[in-house]
């Protein structure tokens, strides 16, 4: 089964050597463990485009769908046997970058 763990951030961008370091070995233990399918970060929404072509209508609007002072900043996806292995891995990823995170199944 395949997850997403978002990592959930602010415009802070106050992430610590500390945490990156954690990060990085979060990732390699992903990596040994067969778990890893792969991992983003993400620009804030300030960077982002909402479009939409439906019925072509060619709309371009700058900024995010949403208003909100927290945001996806990345995400990892991974792959594992069950839910919960894969609440453990958002736990241990939660742990690793210092931030929240949400974990969705892939449908």
């Amino acid at each position: 089964m395949k997850f997403a763990i978002f990592v959930i951030d602010d415009e802070s961008r106050s992430g610590s050597s500390q945490e990156i370091a954690a990060i990085d070995a979060f990732n390699e233990k992903l990596q040994a463990n067969n778990h890893w399918v792969m991992a983003v970060g993400l620009e804030s929404p300030k960077n982002a485009l909402v479009i939409d072509n439906r019925d072509a209508a060619n709309k371009i609007q700058p900024g995010s769908l949403f208003s909100l002072s927290d945001f996806y900043s990345g995400m990892w996806v991974i792959e594992a046997k069950d839910l919960a292995t894969a609440q453990q891995l958002a736990l241990e990823g939660s742990l690793a970058c210092n931030r929240k995170v949400e974990l969705r199944p892939f449908l």
